[in-house]
């Protein structure tokens, strides 16, 4: 499938007017009220009544233990501080687990559900954007990602500190990735600094058939994605644990060969992109491939013409560092563990770069081994330097 766009334009980001009173944008929403989404009840036989809620009395522990190490310890919530908790009806356990614990340290605990949006980088309802620009502490668990949004680069700018939560469900809440100490991730994630200094080139292989090469700028590697989101505009994924930055526009090629997992699922079939000049030019790998010419395609769509190939931009690259973290086939996970690599197609603008396109979907590399420059990184999912 050879790129039926034309190259980039010159068109900055489009800016948004999101000015509106909060009690305007509160009664012009389209949030959904939390008691609707209560479910009906089921009948059950008495033992398994009780074995399901012996079950669901040790869930709501763990899920208040997550809760409270994400507002005590990952944002570090200070008393009085206005805290916004966004979450969507797949996400509503988790969002009320947060408001609990947020409001054991701070009385402005604002907790909003709003619609399941359709893919990752969608931006949410103007209410929510209008109450994020208003906010200190903003935390998202939804099922597709808000950090790739104008909203929240909107309200990173107008100080708040923000973690969001793309595909989080309460077993990956509970365990796994979000189970890990992160002041040991973000001590070990600050001692590559010296690793990464004054490396250009990344080189980028696997067994499945990966062999890409490309330019960074070693300034600007992302060393904050730790967990720890406890200052003004910082941003931050939970679980956290990862390294990542923006691949100089137009230096990528090659093949690049995603063996784990593509937008939250793992994959049956090897999904081969082929890169040239920084854009995806060619998708194989069978069913997930046609979903993917599909998504972006109406991404395209939604652009003006020659602005539509900067939906193939190869937007970000990062590697794992958190040993807690599972292939599990949840891209909030899966790009974390320790020994993965990935790269994401779609909008780069968070990090700096041109491709301001709506959508950023992330694909996992299970074994991957990494260059940067002649210094070793990752051999064969190995991560060698300690």
């Amino acid at each position: 499938m050879v790129s039926p766009f034309r190259r980039k334009g010159k068109d900055g980001t489009p800016k948004t007017s999101e000015d509106t009173d909060l009690n305007e944008a509160i009664s012009e929403s389209e949030l959904i009220p939390i008691t609707e989404l209560e479910p009906s009840p089921v009948i059950v036989p008495e033992s398994e009544e009780v074995q399901q809620e012996e079950s669901e009395v040790g869930m709501d522990k763990l899920m208040q233990k997550s809760a409270v190490t994400v507002i005590d310890t990952c944002m570090d919530l200070r008393r009085g501080e206005n805290i916004l908790i966004v979450c969507d009806p797949t996400t509503t356990d988790i969002g009320q687990a947060l408001h609990d614990a947020a409001s054991k340290r701070s009385d402005r605990v604002l907790l909003v559900v709003m619609p399941k949006g359709r893919h990752h980088g969608e931006e949410p309802p103007a209410p929510v954007v209008n109450l994020m620009r208003q906010q200190q502490v903003v935390i998202a668990p939804t099922r597709y990602s808000l950090t790739h949004t104008r909203a929240v680069r909107q309200a990173i700018k107008d100080g708040a500190r923000v973690a969001t939560m793309p595909g989080m469900t309460n077993e990956m809440f509970t365990s796994g990735g979000m189970s890990a100490d992160f002041a040991l991730i973000k001590k070990n994630i600050g001692e590559m600094t010296p690793v990464l200094r004054r490396k250009r080139i990344v080189n980028v292989k696997s067994a499945a058939g990966t062999n890409v090469t490309f330019e960074v700028n070693w300034r600007e590697w992302k060393l904050d994605d730790n967990g720890i989101c406890n200052r003004p505009r910082m941003l931050t994924n939970l679980p956290a644990g990862k390294i990542f930055t923006l691949p100089r526009e137009g230096t990528m090629n090659g093949p690049i060969v995603i063996d784990g997992s593509w937008d939250s699922t793992l994959v049956d079939e090897p999904v081969v992109l082929q890169i040239e000049d920084g854009l995806v030019v060619d998708v194989k790998g069978g069913t997930a491939a046609a979903q993917i010419r599909q998504a972006f395609g109406e991404a395209a769509k939604r652009l003006r013409n020659k602005e539509q190939e900067n939906v193939w931009t190869v937007a970000e690259f990062g590697f794992g560092m958190n040993p807690q973290a599972r292939l599990i086939g949840s891209v909030l996970e899966d790009e974390k563990r320790l020994g993965t690599a990935y790269f994401s197609i779609g909008d780069n603008t968070t990090l700096g770069g041109t491709a301001a396109v709506g959508i950023h979907v992330s694909g996992v590399m299970n074994s991957p081994s990494i260059w940067l420059d002649e210094t070793v990184l990752v051999e064969e999912g190995q991560f060698l330097l300690k």
